[in-house]
């Protein structure tokens, strides 16, 4: 990580969200541990609809492990998550099921499958399964959203990591996803691809998608965000909008005068 330039100008301000009778997804007092190693203690956040929200803080702060809660891959010893002011389903089917799609720090694309077949595998199989020729379409529209449509056919894996990244983000997008977990979507992008992806993010939220996002590229963070929660040790050491916690001295001092090299 290398230190941010002073000089440079903040995001302008955003409007405040509008608060909704049950926000797109709940999560109050989450403890997670691992053995004798409490990973998150007590962790409240909410999303509301439409509306992005951005997990920061340190490597081993805590930021996946609420994912993975989110999603039922690790079981709470306190707290619960709730999707639209219902408690989480505690399957990937379940999550589909409800509107909730996530895409993997890993990517998790099939290899020797072109990009179209990658796609396609969410549109035609789960709970949120389309008929085939309806599949294919809306495969081809998020292909063409993303600027890969001419890549359809390709294999996956002659791709640059970049373009693999945003079939990663097709393959969750095909869903029609209620809420989006994006874990380190800007992570070894170039410039020109981060502008692009907040591009994409802000036209998934204009459409009525709410996000929750971890990242390390604060200067994305603070771009995209309506709303910075920062963890640290599992625990939420600020949450604001993003100028309430760039004015906050303890998060200054610890996060933000950092970006990733």
């Amino acid at each position: 990580m290398s230190r941010r330039n002073p000089a440079s100008p903040s995001p302008a301000p955003r409007p405040a969200a509008t608060p909704v009778a049950h926000p797109r997804l709940e999560v109050s007092g989450l403890t997670v541990t691992f053995g004798g190693l409490t990973a998150l203690d007590g962790v409240d956040l909410t999303v509301g609809d439409a509306e992005t929200v951005a997990l920061i803080g340190p490597n081993g702060a805590g930021k996946t492990t609420v994912f993975n809660a989110v999603c039922g891959l690790v079981r709470p010893a306190a707290g619960v998550v709730r999707v639209d002011g219902l408690p989480a389903p505690a399957s990937t089917a379940g999550l589909l099921s409800r509107g909730v799609a996530r895409t993997l720090q890993g990517l998790g694309l099939f290899a020797g499958l072109t990009v179209l077949e990658n796609v396609l595998v969410p549109a035609t199989s789960g709970p949120r399964r389309r008929p085939g020729d309806e599949a294919e379409d809306a495969a081809r529209a998020v292909l063409g959203r993303l600027g890969l449509l001419a890549a359809a056919s390709r294999p996956v894996d002659a791709l640059p990591y970049p373009e693999r990244k945003r079939v990663a983000l097709a393959r969750a997008l095909v869903t029609g996803p209620r809420l989006l977990l994006l874990d380190e979507p800007a992570g070894g992008l170039g410039s020109e691809d981060i502008a692009g992806l907040a591009g994409v993010v802000r036209d998934v939220v204009a459409g009525g998608c709410s996000v929750l996002l971890v990242e390390h590229h604060v200067d994305f963070v603070m771009d995209v965000a309506d709303r910075v929660v920062v963890l640290d040790f599992g625990r939420v050491v600020a949450s604001g909008t993003p100028d309430e916690v760039r004015a906050d001295p303890a998060v200054e001092s610890a996060y933000l005068g950092m970006v990733a090299a």
